[in-house]
């Protein structure tokens, strides 16, 4: 069956193609040359705008934290319309929706792949069975590492730099992920030796080991592995007022390897003025323009209802005071990790949370190169990936920006720079933040272009000044060759593919060391920790996609 999207005005960056009319050409779920013969289906795009699938590289979409809000929050659930009508299995929620749910209203969106950025290794498996249940989108998710026990033990004892690149290599094949991430580095581990804050040069009560010693650990293990995704770092003391200075210290003491910054919002405040809470956005700003290694997502927070969920129970304990309604979950988890649950409302009114709102739009504002920043809201933390068009417009439209800016805490508004900065994000720059640059970051060749061989997910949106009303309801969205949503409803159900890396180690070797590990730690033996390729394509639904590594080692 071939396919012609005729004359639409691509925008496709990883081509240099900035809103040239063009024709596409789908065969097998794949983008090919101009074919001679008639199509089976030709769509007329002619004044349309035509984009790659979009791709969220950072949204919490399953795992055991996912699980805890959805629980935690039954009326999310009870005060969301059930999408379950036609050919749409039930499932519901907005801060912290379902499997089913995640899948229709990203698709919906435009968006047709998501990374889940934090999947505990020992709970992979729950991970994977819920991101299994996401249709619509393909999946990946970034295992964490950095207050495992293991790895704490190796650092302490000054374990050479091989036997840790062989452990982060074992734990992305046993946890099926396509990247690493640390999430407060030894701080979670810190929290169970009853540290209640760690910064990047102090030391772990236990282990003697520093946050900057993980990052530099992990980071060099990546690059010597050839694994395409930088280190993902959640840094340390998320929220807390001064972090900006932490925040740049971080980005001085990865000496030049790559690394990116998640929801770097979270970690920009500084403490001027009578508050003690203010924006370090331009700072922030000119550490990433000046250093090239470093990417960034933005985690920015839109006013309303959502909950946090996150790996950081050192943190997520500190913020239990402010939980919106209240009641929260901290848990630990055996060798691993932990996690929190505090659901939290953002005001326009509250200061706080107004100038948090200025300070993600100031950074995104601020940053120069759309190739190494991301849009995202840290779903559901920032906010719920829904409001993804409204974010959009505030980037695209100044004076829509400066419009809700007179609405926010006036004091908050007056710390600001918002209101003087001219900055309009372009079709162009919106394609390669959501796009082009996702794909190049994670390392996923065959998405978020429209060039030849390119899988076929492409969405197609009318243009309208309103860009929240434009990004709200694509024309059309195809998954793979397949049209899955019309006019910004589903109109048929796909499931997607999981995409891995699985870079070359020394099996025997890091196994002759976990083995006794397990035995004597955990309560889960090591060859149950490993998740097989069949337990995750053995229900037909998902393809596991290996990225290839290129180890400089």
């Amino acid at each position: 069956m071939l396919i012609k999207l005729r004359g639409g005005k691509v925008y496709d960056p990883a081509h240099g193609i900035d809103g040239e009319a063009r024709d596409i050409y789908i065969r097998d779920g794949r983008i090919v040359g101009p074919q001679p013969e008639t199509p089976t289906h030709e769509y007329d795009l002619r004044g349309k705008v035509v984009m790659a699938g979009a791709i969220d590289m950072h949204t919490h979409i399953g795992g055991g934290k996912v699980t805890i809000a959805r629980n935690l929050l039954p009326e999310d659930h009870r005060g969301d319309p059930v999408a379950s009508e036609g050919l749409m299995r039930a499932g519901c929620g907005h801060a912290a929706p379902s499997t089913l749910t995640t899948g229709y209203r990203y698709a919906e969106l435009g968006y047709t792949a998501g990374f889940e950025p934090a999947v505990l290794p020992i709970n992979a498996r729950q991970a994977h069975m819920e991101m299994a249940d996401v249709p619509m989108l393909d999946v990946g998710g970034y295992a964490m590492l950095g207050s495992d026990d293991f790895l704490l033990r190796l650092m302490a004892s000054g374990t050479e730099q091989e036997v840790i690149n062989n452990y982060v290599a074992w734990t992305l094949h046993s946890a099926q992920a396509i990247g690493v991430k640390v999430v407060n580095p030894g701080g979670i581990s810190a929290f169970k030796f009853n540290q209640r804050s760690l910064d990047l040069d102090e030391a772990h009560r236990y282990y003697q080991v520093t946050p900057r010693q993980v990052l530099q650990t992990l980071a060099r293990a990546l690059v010597e592995l050839g694994v395409p995704h930088p280190l993902h770092v959640h840094g340390c003391n998320l929220g807390v007022p001064g972090n900006l200075d932490t925040t740049l210290r971080t980005i001085a003491g990865i000496e030049g390897l790559p690394m990116h910054l998640t929801h770097i919002q979270f970690h920009s405040y500084g403490t001027e003025g009578d508050r003690k809470f203010s924006s370090g956005a331009a700072q922030i700003a000119e550490a990433f323009n000046r250093n090239k290694n470093i990417t960034i997502d933005v985690g920015q927070i839109l006013f309303g209802q959502t909950v946090t969920a996150s790996g950081d129970s050192q943190r997520q304990f500190a913020n239990v005071g402010h939980a919106n309604p209240n009641k929260w979950v901290c848990m630990d988890i055996e060798c691993d990790a932990g996690c929190g649950v505090v659901p939290f409302k953002y005001r326009d009114k509250n200061f706080v949370n107004a100038l948090q709102w200025c300070i993600g739009l100031e950074i995104f504002l601020l940053a120069e190169d759309p190739w190494r920043i991301f849009l995202t809201t840290d779903h559901p933390n920032g906010a719920p990936f829904m409001s993804y068009p409204h974010l959009i417009r505030l980037l695209m439209d100044k004076s829509f920006r400066n419009d809700r800016l007179a609405t926010i805490n006036p004091d908050a508004a007056a710390l600001s720079t918002l209101g003087g900065i001219e900055r309009e994000y372009s079709l162009y720059e919106i394609a390669i933040m959501t796009r082009a640059g996702a794909a190049r970051l994670l390392g996923l060749r065959d998405r978020g272009h429209l060039g030849e061989g390119a899988a076929a997910d492409i969405t197609v949106y009318t243009e309208d000044e309103d860009k929240e009303k434009m990004f709200g309801k694509p024309d059309y969205v195809f998954k793979d060759g397949e049209l899955v949503v019309r006019n910004g409803e589903v109109v048929h159900v796909v499931w997607g593919n999981l995409h891995t890396v699985k870079p070359e180690f020394d099996r025997a070797s890091i196994e002759s060391r976990l083995k006794p590990y397990f035995d004597r730690y955990h309560t889960m033996k090591m060859d149950n920790f490993i998740i097989r390729d069949w337990e995750i394509e053995g229900d037909g639904r998902s393809k596991i996609m290996v990225h290839p590594c290129e180890g400089r080692g």
